[in-house]
């Protein structure tokens, strides 16, 4: 039996450890400092009123060792699993109960128990709530396999305990789970089997949620933001009028179909991911990306860029058909399009895809040291070009893109003045101004940066003569002023 003390905790902590490469000693990217850890706090909404809840982030400040809590809930990925496992095994020495979930936990759930009193497969509303009945009665399991997928009895996350003002994009939200498509090299898919893959809130919920955020700026961390098109019609009709700025993501097949990305760019859209991935459609079909088969990714920038929506571009190199000229290629297209940010990857095969399973199966896995998953090392045995060739080319890729010359030439390539001194301004302050992210990040700045992401992403509208938006850049002149 477990002491009253454990079956109804009162002290709890909610943690989630840095990613390695969140942890580098000379700056902090500010990538790792946008979003607070939504999940945690959703979670949290299912303790007691009474209880008292600590949710702490180590990519924003340090984790505290010296406490007691009763219950302590740690969430975990797969380049921050050696260090959960190491403040788990800490709190167990020190008598609490402690749970492990999240997408690495999923994938090797034997693993992460060795380091747990519970596990938690996959989503948890509900299997968190049935954890905590059965913890009450003193009869906890020691795993938790989610099958029942629904957020329509989800209670309003616990944003009280988000410290707002670490973080850029605080009001970042989630209104559904997963994504309707199933592409071989995607580390969610282990997290979604054993139920529905994809779903949805309720509209009137999603929009309850939308309303008690203050500001203007939102980001929608949702896989596929547009998977469901009948509810993010209705979404964004609920949105229209709420002077709202968001940011989202999407795929090239719904952003091309129908009228559904006019009604997000009417409801605030400026802003969306998009996985190109590869301009190869071999490797696409070789990974059943299908979605992106045979699809106009240039009709798709167009569209967007018509809509005053600036892009960051998704790719990821090392496909067995890549060879050593797909990075300039690739590059050299994004730049041409008008991408306004990329993110490139280093394909890595996650435990328990099926991309993993391919390269098990042929012996190509190089190593299991989860630290180098970060999709910027290689860890499986390369084809039509070396590991050395991939991992240089990677890198030469983000230096060529994010050349000043390049980050100019792409701006060039939109249609109107201000959307073209947009996209400079984004792309220039999201990756050459660093040390400058890393100062404002360590003296609790954020706040004050805000808006000036909101000015960058305010409403493209047609220029006058040669107009290029100087009350815009004006402003972010300002504010830099007084940083």
């Amino acid at each position: 039996m477990f002491p009253p003390s454990i079956r109804r905790p009162k002290r709890v902590k909610m943690i989630l450890p840095a990613l390695t490469e969140a942890t580098g000693p000379f700056w902090r990217p500010i990538k790792y400092s946008l979003f607070p850890p939504l999940g945690l706090a959703t979670l949290a909404a299912y303790l007691p009123d009474d209880t008292q809840i600590e949710l702490q982030d180590e990519h924003v400040e340090r984790i505290r060792l010296d406490d007691e809590p009763e219950l302590v809930i740690i969430q975990v990925y797969i380049t921050n699993a050696y260090r959960a496992y190491a403040l788990a095994d800490h709190y167990r020495a020190k008598g609490a109960y402690v749970c492990l979930g999240g997408l690495h936990v999923t994938s090797l759930p034997d693993e992460a128990a060795a380091h747990a009193d519970s596990i938690f497969l996959g989503p948890g509303e509900e299997t968190f709530p049935a954890f905590l009945r059965d913890l009450a009665e003193g009869a906890p399991a020691r795993r938790y396999e989610s099958s029942v997928r629904t957020l329509e009895t989800l209670p309003p996350v616990r944003r009280d305990l988000i410290k707002r003002h670490l973080y850029l994009v605080p009001n970042s939200i989630v209104v559904s789970r997963g994504c309707p498509h199933h592409c071989d090299f995607c580390y969610k898919e282990a997290f979604f089997k054993g139920g529905r893959s994809f779903y949805t809130q309720r509209v009137d919920d999603a929009l309850s949620e939308i309303e008690r955020l203050p500001g203007r700026h939102l980001y929608f961390l949702d896989d596929h933001l547009l998977g469901n098109a009948k509810f993010s019609a209705v979404l964004f009709d609920g949105m229209r009028g709420m002077g709202r700025l968001f940011q989202g993501a999407a795929t090239v097949d719904s952003i091309l179909r129908g009228d559904l990305i006019e009604k997000a760019a009417e409801a605030g859209l400026r802003s969306i991911f998009v996985g190109f991935e590869t301009l190869s459609a071999a490797n696409l079909e070789q990974s059943h990306k299908r979605q992106n088969l045979g699809r106009d990714y240039r009709a798709a920038i167009r569209r967007l860029d018509e809509l005053g929506i600036m892009i960051n571009g998704s790719f990821v190199f090392g496909f067995d058909g890549d060879g050593p000229d797909v990075f300039s290629r690739t590059v050299d297209w994004a730049i041409e399009s008008g991408i306004t940010t990329a993110t490139f990857h280093i394909m890595t095969p996650y435990p328990d895809t099926a991309l993993f399973r391919r390269m098990e199966a042929e012996g190509r896995i190089r190593t299991r040291n989860w630290d180098l998953y970060d999709t910027r090392h290689v860890v499986y045995e390369t084809r039509g070009m070396s590991a050395m060739q991939l991992k240089d080319g990677y890198d030469g890729a983000y230096r060529k893109f994010y050349e000043w010359g390049a980050i100019a030439k792409a701006s060039m390539n939109h249609v109107t003045m201000k959307h073209r001194a947009k996209h400079f301004a984004y792309a220039s302050g999201w990756k050459k101004f660093e040390p400058l992210w890393d100062w404002v990040i360590r003296a609790r700045r954020l706040n004050n940066m805000r808006p000036m992401l909101e000015a960058v992403l305010s409403k493209v509208t047609a220029a006058k003569g040669c107009d290029i938006g100087t009350e815009k850049v004006m402003s972010l002149s300002k504010a830099k002023r007084r940083i």
